[in-house]
């Protein structure tokens, strides 16, 4: 029983002289909560605008619940829901004259559907006679992720959902998701934010238009390949830039007021990091081996040289 939801078949997008997305290659099963995860300029938005029928693919193939996005957009777009990066309701119309409106546009009513979005809905119900242009950030995304779902959609596409929110409305976001994952749909979602990855049942890591790899974020961790350490010192600063000048360094990164290293050597101990330091007088708080984020499983992917 082919249980796909999203199949994605070498697909290629160019701006001008920008590979935007190279040969892409992905598969999403019903009912999952996939992330595409990577950096502003990675290929995140243009792959969901050629998957929700908005910009065409150079090449390749791409078909979302079992419709080809180009052959059977009209019909596809029935049952897609889409939250763009940027806020893109009515600003002069009201929260409930917004999700009224996008009901209408799929022959459908609030009432309806009214469970399914009630979760979400519910939070923002109280200020339904408020202009969508005076919302909060938070309200806002909440708004917009009914709009979204009021047609009951069968896929839920939402890039980059949580830019430019506190940190509050983010968790709530992702209690959101995990509530409406629940009900079957399949929700692709992309994120600049590591952390986020890790709330996903699969993510693709990404970068210049490439994935760098497809994994759970529990076999990503699992699967890093060096000791790694967690180091903190008086000035990190300094710290960092004498384990990029030592022949013995892998890679050192700034992780908030740590730095996370690897060495070249696999038998490195913490009493010879540690001496090593203390000889270029770096005054040391703490050294301590540490399993790998999501971050560091991308940087390491970031090192790795490129397959010819």
């Amino acid at each position: 029983m082919n249980n796909r939801s999203i199949e994605i078949v070498e697909l290629n997008k160019r701006y001008g002289t920008i590979q935007a997305i190279k040969n892409i290659n992905l598969t999403i099963q019903t009912g999952e909560l996939f992330g595409l995860v990577g950096p502003d300029g990675a290929g995140k938005t243009t792959l969901i605008r050629i998957l929700t029928t908005l910009l065409l693919a150079d090449s390749g193939k791409a078909s979302v619940n079992k419709l080809d996005v180009v052959k059977n957009y009209k019909q596809l777009r029935e049952q897609i829901g889409y939250m763009p990066g940027r806020f893109s309701l009515y600003m002069d119309l009201s929260v409930e004259e917004n999700l009224a409106f996008f009901a209408t546009i799929f022959g459908t009513s609030i009432q309806e559907n009214y469970d399914l979005i009630k979760p979400i809905y519910s939070q923002i119900e109280a200020f339904k006679t408020r202009k969508a242009g005076a919302l909060s950030g938070g309200m806002k995304q909440k708004l917009a992720l009914s709009c979204a779902l009021i047609h009951r959609p069968k896929v839920l596409f939402l890039d980059e959902p949580t830019t430019g929110v506190d940190a509050v409305s983010r968790v709530e976001f992702w209690e959101m998701l995990k509530e409406l994952k629940n009900t079957g749909i399949t929700i692709l979602v992309s994120t600049p934010y590591m952390d986020e990855a890790e709330l996903c049942d699969r993510v693709a890591l990404m970068q210049n238009g490439e994935i760098l790899s497809i994994e759970s974020p529990d076999e990503l961790k699992n699967n890093f390949p060096h000791d790694l350490w967690y180091i903190k010192a008086e000035n990190q600063y300094k710290l960092l830039q004498i384990l990029r000048t030592w022949e013995k360094t892998y890679s050192a990164h700034g992780f908030g007021q740590s730095i996370h290293f690897v060495s070249q050597d696999s038998q490195m101990k913490e009493d010879e990091i540690r001496q090593f330091l203390e000889s270029k007088t770096c005054k040391i708080q703490r050294i301590m081996r540490i399993g790998a984020s999501i971050e560091d499983c991308f940087m390491e992917l970031m090192n790795q040289p490129k397959k010819a």
